[in-house]
């Protein structure tokens, strides 16, 4: 059998199972709120065209209104300032939305403090354990904050979430050779990273080395922590700076 055929046949008996790792995207979605003067995105709307009736008998459609950063979304290079020469979404190669993801999982850390950042320590003594980080993989940062994620108020916790510091984001960066970061919180930088040095370290690391971001991910606590395969599928906007995403993994039984 060829190796796609292998394929679709784990996935009919189940020996390959897909997990939905993407919050859906709906009006009371959490987005990111900045505080003034800064530009804010557009919360997600949905503008009725027809629905079986005299706009469009026999069809219903909608326009819709969100932002390139509005839920579960895929952070490209060109975001940031730092990669302002970078790709944008749609120049991100495809090869690369399919890749290899671990799962790093400071839940109990995140429920004890919600300022939690992961450290290079933290880091290294996982991968004593479990090996090391996938090349051209996903690290895949759980704290359980999906958990929150239909509650704006919660989710956004007043600006206290966990995250990363800035000298892992930027470890992670150039010296390891991931793909990007995916995490459950709004942003791929913690509450308080507008106060690092630099401020927002994830972004501007990481998408100023050619990497990437997956924000508000969902079900990461149902991933084995390697082994799984990630599908990442933004929508390619032409000077797009990202882009809301169907993110899926494959994970066999």
């Amino acid at each position: 059998m060829s190796i796609l055929g292998q394929l679709v046949d784990g996935l009919a008996t189940g020996a390959i199972d897909v997990i939905d790792l993407t919050a859906p995207l709906e009006a009371k979605t959490p987005i990111l709120r900045l505080p003034a003067p800064f530009g804010n995105t557009a919360e997600f709307e949905l503008e009725e065209i027809s629905r079986y009736d005299e706009r469009g008998p026999a069809w219903y459609w909608n326009n819709i209104r969100t932002g390139e950063h509005t839920g579960t979304h895929f952070d490209a290079p060109v975001h940031w300032v730092t990669g302002r020469d970078g790709h944008d979404v749609s120049m991100v190669p495809v090869k690369r939305l399919i890749a290899p993801a671990v799962v790093l999982d400071f839940t109990r850390q995140a429920a004890a403090d919600p300022n939690f950042l992961l450290q290079i320590e933290h880091v290294r003594a996982w991968e004593s354990v479990h090996g090391p980080l996938p090349k051209g993989g996903w690290l895949l940062y759980r704290t359980g904050w999906d958990a929150r994620g239909d509650r704006e108020n919660d989710f956004l916790n007043e600006g206290r979430t966990p995250g990363m510091a800035g000298e892992c984001a930027k470890w992670l960066a150039e010296e390891t050779s991931i793909l990007g970061v995916g995490v459950e919180t709004v942003g791929t930088d913690a509450g308080a990273a507008h106060s690092f040095a630099p401020p927002f370290p994830c972004h501007a690391h990481l998408l100023g080395n050619d990497k990437y971001g997956l924000t508000q991910l969902r079900r990461v606590a149902e991933l084995p922590v390697r082994g799984a395969v990630v599908i990442a599928g933004p929508l390619p906007i032409v000077r797009g700076s990202g882009s809301p995403c169907r993110v899926l993994a494959l994970v066999e039984r």
